[in-house]
């Protein structure tokens, strides 16, 4: 986790597992599915898909510190299949900035996957109090995608 100027985090977690990378890629491009697998992603919403471009609508919620949050966003995403890379950006929502990127990288005996995400809230949005819940969460996304892969090559 890095800290920024004016509240913003930038937060990065890498897994390594024996996946291959179109299984995992498989999973993260199944975006109306998203929302069944990712904790605390309520709902994903594909909007447009033009080439490799593609547009999101997403609403994730959870509980912090008894109240419930929600927040919405609409991402554009750019798929570069052959890199492993999956890019995204916040077009509006309830962040001031929200973008990052998937990376999938073969190694040897293993594919890492990387989750990279540089966030800031709006006004009023306690920044400590996303941080946490972010570092958690992040770890949390990368295994959820792990084991929705792993689920669907049993099938």
């Amino acid at each position: 986790m890095e800290r920024l100027p004016q509240g913003m985090r930038r937060l990065a977690v890498q897994l390594r597992t024996s996946l291959p990378v179109k299984d995992l890629w498989s999973v993260l491009t199944d975006y109306e599915a998203l929302s069944e697998f990712i904790p605390n992603l309520s709902r994903s919403t594909l909007l447009a898909r033009k080439g490799s471009l593609v547009t999101l609508s997403q609403i994730g919620s959870q509980q912090l510190l008894g109240l419930k949050f929600s927040a919405s966003v609409q991402l554009e995403l750019t798929e570069h299949r052959p890199e492993g890379l999956l890019q995204f950006r916040m077009l509006k929502g309830d962040f001031r900035r929200f973008e990052g990127c998937w990376r999938l990288q073969a190694v040897p005996d293993a594919t890492l996957l990387l989750y990279d995400l540089t966030v800031q809230g709006c006004l009023g949005m306690p920044v400590a109090l996303i941080e946490q819940r972010l570092r958690t969460d992040l770890t949390e996304n990368l295994l959820a995608v792990e084991k929705e892969a792993i689920r669907r090559r049993s099938l």
